[in-house]
């Protein structure tokens, strides 16, 4: 968590203020510089503006060299209460993020102390694990593949969620074998190193109620298989599993901040390689739900283990509803590029929730249509469904077959691929490599079904 201030030697203050022209500018003052920050007219000024700002303010001091900062919270906080103060915390903790590195780096960071009212202590440790969850998402996603197999990710996940309390348990490839999950080892099968599931059990609400399943990618590797891709997509491979960290870092949030609700993350793991016996175009498989799939593409791998880990959220931990979360189609980033992700929902009341959860989290999201045409496109000649459309409409119809499997239950199926990860940063607060897309949103979603005092 951020330090307080409490009159530690600066030499730097950052000056938040409202009703001009956004904007900063360096400035003496005292014993030290002024960084001002004009944050626009205070009647449209939103917590994503002051994260950004903030933001962009602890880079530029950054690169200004600056030892010691102290952030000045008091015109935020009177604009926008304690959330205020929590997202100048968060903007400057995530710009200020640095990628795990297996070289020998210094830390020339500037030290932030934040100067807020003591009203904000609650919301501040709110967004303090908030924000360590998405750094937790984002190593995950930035590890390199032979640092993060399935077991690996397994470990790593068991390890920061027994810490909060949180149940778990990991099933191999002969329990997951003894209970049909045939979608989930055709894919993972292909590899040496073995698939794992993950199952995260957090029990913060009432005894004996459904909990909301989150359920996410984990494809830790994914060269395609043998419809191989091409060179100059290999580099991106190991961030096939932000799904995964985006429900785990979602989860261990809620452990963390004790919201009174139930959830459980399923994590389908694997790698997606090619042997000798992988499959291929053509197959038909089956699955735990006992649909036939016909596999039209070998590199359309997440909606098959997906599908399986739907199947196991509902069947054996009775999930009231499912959000399922991956990096899954390249069409998505045609339609809406880096800074917006796609989904589908089959009810309209659990979608406003998921609108409320987004607003409140400040990330983008759009709806697809989900039309009967759109549906028609994954029938298969041989088989229950297809893993591949017969004419187009790649990201809607990877969410259509994901859905085909949701057994009527409430569903929201999130596409991040264009977010999960960026070469260039479209917010002052993400960093070059993942971004740590989905966690705020799947928090956010859960806390809304917290139980009342």
């Amino acid at each position: 968590m951020m330090e307080r201030y409490q009159g530690q030697k600066v030499q730097w203050t950052v000056g938040f203020t409202t009703g001009g022209k956004e904007g900063q500018k360096v400035q003496p003052g005292g014993e030290g510089c002024i960084l001002a920050v004009e944050l626009g007219e205070v009647e449209k000024l939103t917590a994503e503006q002051v994260r950004v700002a903030a933001a962009k303010a602890a880079k530029t001091l950054r690169d200004l060299g600056a030892a010691a900062v102290v952030l000045d919270a008091a015109a935020v906080v009177e604009a926008l209460g304690p959330q205020g103060a929590a997202a100048i915390a968060q903007g400057v903790e995530l710009a200020l993020y640095r990628t795990e590195s297996w070289k020998d780096t210094e830390n020339t960071d500037p030290v932030f102390y934040l100067d807020a009212p003591a009203e904000c202590e609650d919301a501040l440790k709110e967004a303090d694990a908030l924000t360590r969850a998405i750094c937790l998402a984002r190593d995950l996603v930035n590890c390199p593949a032979n640092k993060l197999t399935p077991s690996d990710m397994a470990a790593r996940m068991v390890k920061e969620a027994q810490a909060l309390g949180i149940e778990t348990e990991v099933l191999d490839e002969d329990q997951a074998r003894a209970l049909g999950m045939d979608a989930f080892l055709t894919v993972g099968s292909s590899a040496n190193h073995p698939a794992r599931l993950i199952v995260l059990r957090y029990k913060g609400g009432k005894e004996g109620d459904a909990p909301i399943a989150l359920v996410g990618k984990g494809v830790t590797c994914d060269t395609g298989g043998y419809c191989l891709k091409p060179a100059s997509s290999m580099k991106g491979i190991k961030g096939d599993m932000a799904g995964a960290a985006a429900v785990c870092g979602a989860l261990l949030a809620l452990a963390a901040n004790h919201v009174k609700v139930n959830a459980t993350v399923v994590i389908p793991s694997v790698e997606n390689r090619i042997a000798p016996d992988s499959y291929i175009p053509g197959d038909v498989i089956s699955s735990m739900s006992g649909k036939t799939i016909e596999i039209g593409n070998t590199d359309a791998e997440g909606r098959l283990i997906l599908a399986d880990a739907v199947t196991y959220a509902i069947q054996k931990e009775h999930a009231a509803k499912v959000v399922d979360i991956a990096t899954l189609t390249g069409a998505v980033v045609s339609m809406f590029g880096f800074t917006t992700a796609g989904f589908l929902c089959n009810d309209e009341d659990f979608c406003a929730a998921f609108q409320v959860a987004y607003d409140r989290s400040g990330e983008q999201y759009w709806r697809l249509p989900a039309f009967p045409e759109y549906r028609k496109m994954i029938e298969s000649p041989i088989a229950d469904v297809s893993n591949v459309s017969s004419d187009g409409c790649g990201t809607i119809t990877a969410g259509l077959f994901i859905g085909s499997f949701v057994e009527e239950r409430p569903w929201i199926h999130l596409d991040i691929a264009g977010t999960a990860w960026v070469d260039s940063p479209r917010r002052d607060y993400q960093t070059v490599g993942a971004t740590g897309a989905g966690v705020t949103t799947l928090y956010e979603l859960c806390k809304h079904y917290a139980v009342e005092d």
